[in-house]
């Protein structure tokens, strides 16, 4: 059929982190602005009523990888090769015309971070898409120079489509503020909740609690968060929340932390920052080009400097106000509409030219 996108939709089968937010959110946009488009996934649908909204079409008996590389691909040959999107990270690999969305590339700069088989399935994969795909859209400039150097892909093949924060985050003057420090993410050792926990501890800070929002996933190595956890009351795990909670959260506390190791975006600083929390990132990979202006930056590789940028924030009321402000103006430059424009742009680009 000339000029159809197939979206592929398995992300709604899957549990609900940064990557498939980012793909929900594009594709509500995208059943908005853009003609002659299907959404297309497996069976086992998760998150069904979003699915409803998006008039997803299901198709085949298999499940997961299995449906995307064999099932998918023979539907997309009966519809006559049109133009495939995949939003998160994988996608068949003997299809070409598609359209790849690769967040990062952790798994090859820190493979020691992930299980054995996530790695080596990843590393086997990834590249083989990212070669064989029309193009590849990824979230930051920094991922861009990412894909660039580490999958030896020409510059003019990778395009940025930059995330953007739900509506739900937003600032609310009247929620009063509590005495906890919240950070927000999987227990990914790329997240370094270690050294904040024992950033926190070292700071004795008897009156303030630390809440950590997060689940864990079996993609990820062993780590020794829990551990820490229980040795110390005053440290919080939630484990998954939903959005509604999320949002009072982030409200509520006197501040946001995320010292993260490596980032392809990071979506949890800008929502924190959209919900009037001064926000305190790592000064490494993509955050302080998400951030610019609007965070205290510490190095997540010295527990004594985070420790610092809490300890100065926590202090400091004007630091405080001047952080919020700067977060509230600093969201406002995001926007999924905005995103999904530039995503479009992008297809119709490859329309014009190969079909």
């Amino acid at each position: 059929m000339k000029n159809l996108l197939i979206i592929n939709s398995r992300f709604l089968t899957q549990k609900l982190t940064g990557t498939q937010r980012y793909a929900i959110e594009i594709a509500k946009q995208l059943l908005k602005l853009i003609d002659n488009k299907l959404f297309v996934a497996p069976k086992n649908l998760h998150h069904r009523k979003i699915a409803s909204d998006l008039q997803v079409k299901t198709t085949g008996k298999l499940l997961g990888h299995l449906w995307e590389q064999i099932e998918l691909p023979f539907y997309l040959k009966k519809l006559g090769n049109p133009l495939l999107l995949n939003l998160v990270n994988t996608a068949p690999i003997f299809y070409r015309n598609q359209i790849v969305t690769i967040h990062d590339l952790a798994f090859l700069r820190y493979p020691k971070w992930f299980s054995r088989k996530f790695y080596y399935f990843y590393r086997f994969l990834i590249p083989k898409i990212a070669l064989n795909s029309l193009k590849i859209v990824t979230v930051s400039e920094f991922s861009k120079k990412e894909m660039v150097s580490i999958l030896n892909i020409p510059e003019e093949k990778v395009e940025v489509v930059y995330n953007a924060i739900s509506e739900k985050f937003k600032h609310d003057p009247s929620v009063e503020k509590k005495n906890y420090i919240l950070a927000v993410s999987s227990l990914d050792p790329r997240k370094n909740l270690e050294k904040l926990i024992l950033a926190f501890v070292r700071l004795n800070l008897k009156d303030y609690k630390l809440v950590i929002v997060g689940s864990e996933s079996k993609i990820f190595s062993s780590i020794k968060i829990r551990n820490l956890i229980k040795e110390n009351d005053n440290v919080e795990l939630t484990g998954y929340v939903s959005d509604d909670k999320l949002v009072k959260l982030y409200q509520q506390a006197k501040l946001f932390v995320y010292p993260s190791f490596y980032e392809g975006f990071g979506l949890p600083p800008l929502e924190a920052m959209a919900c009037g929390t001064p926000v305190i990132v790592s000064n490494v990979t993509s955050l302080p080009e998400v951030c610019g202006n609007a965070a205290y930056y510490v190095n997540p590789y010295d527990i004594n400097d985070i420790a610092r940028g809490i300890e100065t924030v926590l202090k400091d009321e004007e630091l405080q106000k001047e952080l919020i402000h700067k977060g509230l103006k600093r969201v406002s430059l995001f926007s999924w509409k905005k995103s999904a424009r530039r995503l479009i742009k992008i297809i119709e680009e490859i329309r014009n030219e190969c079909f």
